[in-house]
């Protein structure tokens, strides 16, 4: 402002210079600074860069990256110290799948600036993104829960990819036992995580919704999982502790779990997509030779079910530039650039015409696979529960682990989640 004022008293006699001076500084004024969260280390940083850029470039517009921390707790805590300062430093929030929910108050409606476009992405992570009819962020990239296969033990063995998780059960103990005689004594049948955390959370999600046994909480706020089903799942899991898997995999995360599975001692593994770049790199002892299928159903009556996870984006509630921060938002969700991201760096797309794309099934063959994954994907009951999503998470993890350790028996610990979470729930209304 000073350099311009100082200008304007050297022209004072050219009255043209003057207008036209004030002319550039109204545009510039014009000109938003959007600042967004969207990784902050290696390929994350450098494809946001990248195409932040170019929005940036299109629209006349400055981008400002936000470095976040790598945990997801601790990101969830910044921003909610943003919001109780109502800070408008960040405008576009890069969040997690269950966030929605629990930060729904701080976050911009976007239905009226995405004007339907959101019906072109997989519904239920819409639906899940919809918190009492507002579209709070639009979905960026997804992740669901897969089971990956040494494809050359199967062969070995002539068995085929288990429908169900009795045949996973009955196979993965015919491969463990027959590897372990062959030479192997570190071989395993099946690893997952089992820590107690988020991730247990969303196996146990997985094993309840595949034997029919509902979501935890319905999305009417009623507490489903007490129910003789759920408690099937989570025997049926315990069952694999020290059997066909480690003891040790109570205290597996999904490093913990793709280590093992990478390193050629297990024949399959519960993980998310990113473990298939991973597991085709040169240093892999597995390279070329895992598959990669849905999760196995809850016996011949069940259903295949995913955890959906992912991240979407956001516009803070507190942003002095809403319009330009949700045009942001938009370009980055739009087909176009979901499918070079899809090609460039193997991110799972959340528009469902992309998984039949020709470039990006011949950059990411794998994806091929996932489209009815995505499709059926079970949600965590993190829009219903709102800011108590992560004590209703805590209480189930919880629960699940005294299972797997055999502190509790099936029917014992639904019976006592659910007394657990009508006590979070306070009355009828979460």
């Amino acid at each position: 402002m000073i350099v311009f004022q100082q200008l304007i008293k050297r022209y004072t006699c050219g009255a043209a210079v003057v207008v036209m001076l004030f002319a550039i500084g109204a545009n510039t004024a014009r000109a938003a600074d959007i600042t967004i969260s969207c990784g902050s280390v290696g390929q994350d940083f450098e494809m946001c860069k990248k195409m932040t850029d170019e929005w940036a470039a299109k629209t006349g517009n400055k981008v400002t990256l936000f470095t976040s921390p790598n945990s997801t707790t601790d990101i969830l805590a910044l921003f909610r110290q943003q919001f109780g300062a109502k800070s408008s430093e960040i405008d576009v929030l890069m969040v997690d799948v269950v966030w929605p929910g629990v930060i729904k108050q701080h976050l911009l409606n976007l239905t009226p600036y995405a004007k339907g476009i959101e019906k072109s992405h997989f519904p239920a992570i819409v639906a899940n993104n919809t918190v009492d009819g507002k579209l709070l962020a639009m979905p960026w990239f997804s992740d669901a829960g897969l089971l990956y296969y040494r494809k050359d033990l199967l062969e070995k063995y002539h068995e085929k990819v288990p429908a169900t998780w009795e045949e996973m059960t009955a196979t993965a103990r015919k491969i463990q036992d027959g590897e372990r005689k062959a030479g192997n004594p570190e071989m395993y049948g099946y690893v997952f995580q089992g820590k107690a955390y988020e991730g247990l959370t969303c196996n146990a999600l997985e094993w309840v919704s595949s034997y029919k046994g509902g979501s935890i909480i319905e999305a009417d706020g009623k507490i489903s999982v007490d129910n003789p089903q759920a408690a099937k799942a989570l025997d049926m899991a315990a069952s694999w502790v020290g059997k066909i898997s480690p003891k040790g995999v109570l205290s597996f995360g999904e490093e913990e779990a793709r280590g093992v599975f990478q390193n050629g001692n297990s024949a399959f593994m519960r993980n998310w997509p990113y473990a298939w770049s991973l597991a085709q790199k040169g240093d892999s002892k597995v390279k070329d030779k895992v598959g990669v299928a849905a999760l196995p159903k809850g016996g011949a009556d069940g259903q295949s079910s995913a955890t959906l996870g992912g991240w979407q984006l956001a516009v803070s509630k507190y942003s002095k530039h809403p319009a330009e921060a949700a045009d942001l938002v938009l370009y980055l969700t739009s087909k176009e650039v979901q499918k070079r991201r899809a090609v460039e760096g193997s991110y799972n797309p959340t528009i469902p015409e992309l998984y039949k794309d020709s470039d990006v099934l011949k950059a990411a063959p794998f994806m091929g696979a996932l489209y009815d994954v995505f499709i059926h994907a079970v949600a965590r009951p993190a829009t219903v529960t709102g800011e108590k999503y992560n004590e209703v998470s805590a209480a189930f993890w919880n629960t699940a682990y005294a299972t797997l350790s055999g502190k509790s028996k099936g029917v014992d610990s639904v019976k006592k989640l659910g007394q657990d979470l009508a006590h979070i729930r306070h009355g009828d209304k979460w």
